[in-house]
């Protein structure tokens, strides 16, 4: 099993969580942002990082959710310890088991899973595992639907130190609870959901018409086919899903969207049309398939927890004379993408939604934000089609970093950062005096001193340790947890992370470039003490601009590129302003223009009012129809970064990328790490094809927006950066 960087910093933040005094964690998780794997995975290493630990898995009654989970651990994690309720019935709890218990067999009234006897028994088994030392943790899957009196009756008969609730959209927590949330734009990033709910695209301003029920179905039905010829031409037998929800209790509404599917040849009878409400079920046995002949599916108000069909794209959301409650669900139910990947088009990478419920579209915008927005397509000015540069692609596509890259990345780095040789008790004597702890002893520090209020920062207080002997059996899982919490900040494993530490500083490990020579036990002990620096210096070390590396030709695919003839238009209509920019190279680009960070705004404004620029180009973040320029952290893994913009001055073109800016106090808001490295591949790239550009922020202090153009500076005060309104005066 292979994690998305995203789903390998959640896990970081799970464990960071268990060590924190709040009981409740609170994991946000848009839907297919992969959840159970993330879940899974750090169950996997918290039992094997903490002994006499029990996980229990707690899911509502409905769709078999704890089966699907069960095997889902079992397919991921090979030779886990996983249980059912009949399973733990049987044996009880024991050490390591991940147990995943359908909560409505507990708690539901007149729920005949279990009798009082076995209920009994049922109870027993938790008391006799507390007897026997295990510690419980719960997990509550889908905790928006659990949130009952009953359900917290249940869990303090574990008497856990550590919940974690998870949903897409929690309910009911306390601000004690640790929030970590999942942010959309980086499973986004990663390819599992779509990066846009298009929102009634190119409806007019006044929409007539004799059926509003025909009107937005005829739109679903056009996008379902334009979409499925776009798979086709890309090889991808894959049957775009239009949803059509419909409100409780409207028979009579249910019946004319049949006619309507009907006249468009689609039917029961031919296994196009589906339908799933409590008493009619019509063609769901192989719905979830990317495949399935089913195009469409007409559902009630809520949709069942646990349906997982990525195919699914178009929802159309139905009225009958009221306003509906929106549901995230609903939405979330349209946003997979139905191989995990993206398709690099605008077209296929989004989801649609057609509604004139107007309190259920405010619904989506105000869950979901700049992830839900009005759309129309716009076309390029006849002007600028010759436009062209040479746009660069990845040639070594690979999910994994180079572990042998990463060790010879974080030696160079810590050798730089402290100065060090190839003397290894110089090197101690030198870590030493930059508050490295070495020895055989472990320490845990606490805190001593004098509080007057509660709200008082513990910063104040003084810092003092608890010295324990090593003990290699005793503190064996605690050197796991600190080297899988190392290897999680830069997306390594267990296994390769330790062998990179081993080679740095095990003196029984040969390698070239060793910074240390310690014996095991000294080992064990500087990973646990200095577990918090060491975590820091890998993730700076893969970012770092040390040895700049110089791609070879023959390592990128180069092409021709033009600026796309047409895209699709995102924009914010209650934006109040509605401007035309007339120097976007696009006919009908407006100042709503969303997605769009607070710099790139005000960039844009800048290009608009600025008489000496003749035109803009806002580039996109992911696909081929994009200009990219190709680039390697430091332990040899392909990226590609996307400047924001493009812009015409005095006849040429400038390739800008804009960053986080400088507070007034010209401290960095740039949360990048590897902004210096993209301006190294920038620069590489305009000195190669005679061309101008750099990096944009804007200063705090001055209110100015600054350019860095030849050698890259993290000090807004150092004379790498220009007033950007004095570089395009001239």
């Amino acid at each position: 099993m292979q994690l998305k960087e995203f789903q390998l910093n959640a896990v970081k933040e799970l464990f960071e969580a268990m060590e924190k005094p709040s009981r409740d964690i609170i994991l946000k998780s848009p839907t297919g942002s992969g959840k159970t794997i993330i879940l899974t995975y750090f169950m996997h290493q918290y039992i094997q990082s903490f002994s006499k630990t029990v996980f229990v898995w707690l899911t509502p009654g409905k769709a078999s959710l704890e089966e699907q989970s069960k095997e889902k651990m079992d397919k991921y994690i090979h030779a886990s310890k996983t249980k059912l309720l009949a399973d733990v019935m049987t044996s009880g709890f024991e050490e390591n088991d991940c147990c995943f218990i359908n909560w409505e067999k507990l708690t539901k009234k007149g729920n005949t899973a279990l009798r009082d006897s076995e209920r009994t028994n049922f109870l027993e088994h938790i008391q006799n595992a507390l007897n026997n030392g295990i510690n419980f943790k719960i997990i509550v899957d889908e905790s928006h639907q659990n949130n009952t009196i009953k359900a917290d009756e249940i869990i303090k008969y574990f008497k856990t130190d550590k919940i974690i609730r998870c949903s897409a959209t929690p309910k009911g927590y306390t601000k004690a609870a640790t929030v970590i949330e999942i942010p959309e734009s980086e499973v986004i990033a990663a390819g599992l959901i779509k990066k846009l709910i298009v929102i009634n695209e190119n409806f007019p301003q006044v929409v007539s018409t004799d059926s509003q029920i025909n009107y937005l179905l005829d739109k679903a039905v056009k996008k379902q086919r334009q979409l499925h010829s776009a798979f086709l031409g890309l090889k991808a037998d894959i049957n775009p899903l239009i949803v059509v929800q419909i409100p409780n209790k409207s028979e009579t509404l249910q019946e004319e969207v049949e006619r309507y599917f009907e006249s468009q040849g689609m039917n029961y009878e031919n296994g196009q049309l589906a339908v799933w409400m409590s008493k009619q079920h019509e063609n769901l046995e192989e719905i979830e398939k990317i495949d399935s002949p089913v195009s469409a599916v007409i559902i009630k108000q809520a949709v069942a927890t646990g349906w997982d069909c990525p195919r699914a794209q178009i929802l159309v959301k139905l009225r009958d004379n009221m306003d509906e409650t929106f549901e995230i669900q609903t939405i979330g139910r349209i946003r997979r993408m139905p191989e995990a990947k993206h398709y690099e088009s605008d077209l296929l990478d989004s989801c649609y939604l057609y509604t004139f419920d107007d309190k259920f579209t405010a619904g989506v915008k105000n869950s979901l934000g700049s992830g839900a927005l009005e759309a129309t397509t716009i076309f390029l000015k006849n002007e600028y089609k010759n436009i062209s540069l040479i746009s660069e692609q990845r040639t070594m596509v690979s999910t994994t970093r180079n572990p042998k890259k990463a060790l010879t990345a974080i030696a160079a780095y810590i050798k730089s950062e402290f100065n060090l040789s190839g003397n290894m008790a110089d090197n101690k004597k030198k870590l030493e005096a930059n508050g490295f702890l070495f020895g055989e002893n472990i320490y845990r520090n606490f805190k001593t001193g004098q509080m007057i209020t509660l709200s008082d920062d513990l910063k104040n207080l003084n810092e003092n340790f608890v010295i324990e002997n090593l003990d290699t059996h005793k503190h064996g899982r605690d050197y796991h947890q600190k080297i899988g919490k190392i290897g999680m900040e830069i997306g390594i494993e267990y296994s390769f992370m330790n062998t990179i530490m081993r080679k740095l500083v095990d003196k029984k490990f040969s390698y070239s470039n060793k910074i240390l020579a310690l014996g095991t036990r000294e080992v064990y002990s500087f990973v646990i003490n200095n577990a918090d620096r060491l975590r820091h210096i890998v993730r700076e070390a893969l970012a770092a601009d040390i040895a700049q590396t110089t791609l070879k030709m023959q390592q990128k695919s180069e092409f021709e590129w033009h600026i796309p003839q047409s895209f699709l238009f995102t924009y914010d209509s209650a934006a109040k302003s509605q401007a035309v920019m007339d120097k976007n190279v696009y006919e009908g680009y407006l100042t709503s223009a969303e997605k769009r960070s607070a710099s790139e705004r005000k960039f844009e404004k800048f290009c608009q009012r600025n008489p000496k620029i003749e035109w803009f180009y806002k580039n996109g973040d992911k696909g081929n129809e994009y200009f990219s320029i190709v680039y390697t952290d430091n332990s040899d893994k392909q990226k590609l970064f996307y400047p924001d913009y493009l812009i015409g001055y005095n006849g040429e073109i400038w390739i800008i990328e804009t960053k986080g800016g400088f507070d007034r106090y010209g401290n960095s808001e740039d949360i990048d790490i590897y902004t210096a490295k993209k301006f190294g591949y920038l620069k590489q790239y305009l000195d190669a094809h005679n061309l101008k550009g750099g990096i944009v922020r804007n200063d705090s202090q001055s209110d100015e927006l600054c350019i860095c153009m030849d050698n890259y500076n993290d000090d807004i005060s150092s004379d790498s950066w220009q007033i950007l309104e004095d570089v395009f005066c001239n």
